[in-house]
């Protein structure tokens, strides 16, 4: 577990019995007219992978924000972040997402990926955090009103050998 010293959250690893805290965080945090948001039944799916794991954050009982990851031979993919409006700016993603590389890197992972929507603001926090743009893909995600949007393809090697 990582608490935040100065604020008043904590990360948590998490699992099956938390898939409620992350659909609250999950509709809050994702605009639906991007089309980013899972549904539990994919979350459930991906959590009971091997190789997978949810970290949590929580700011007393409520859900903050979580991180959902998957790793496959020495490399892993952050596969959904996020944080609910009212959390945002405090470092509770930040501190998601540095949670999120020190468990990938003590698992053995040497490179971890993600890719995210073009425009979506994470993009600066991922580049402060090491990840390199490493290729898009055209028309990823497809909004509610049937609109696609392209995304980014992000990478950083984690130093494990």
């Amino acid at each position: 577990m990582t608490v935040a010293a100065d604020l008043d959250f904590r990360i948590e690893p998490a699992g099956m019995a938390d898939l409620a805290d992350v659909m609250i965080a999950m509709e809050d945090a994702f605009d639906p007219q991007y089309g980013e948001a899972w549904t539990e039944a994919q979350c459930a799916g991906v959590l009971g992978m091997v190789g997978s794991w949810l970290l949590v954050a929580r700011a007393g009982d409520e859900p903050a924000g979580f991180a959902l990851l998957r790793k496959v031979a020495g490399e892993a993919e952050l596969l959904l972040i996020a944080v609910r409006d009212r959390f945002r700016r405090q470092g509770v993603g930040r501190t998601l997402l540095n949670q999120a590389i020190a468990d990938a890197g003590a698992s053995g992972v040497e490179t971890l990926h993600l890719e995210v929507r073009d425009g979506n603001p994470a993009v600066l926090l991922y580049r402060e955090a090491g990840f390199v743009q490493v290729g898009s893909r055209r028309g990823y995600y497809r909004g509610r009103t049937g609109k696609v949007y392209d995304a980014s393809t992000f990478k950083r090697h984690l130093g494990v050998n």
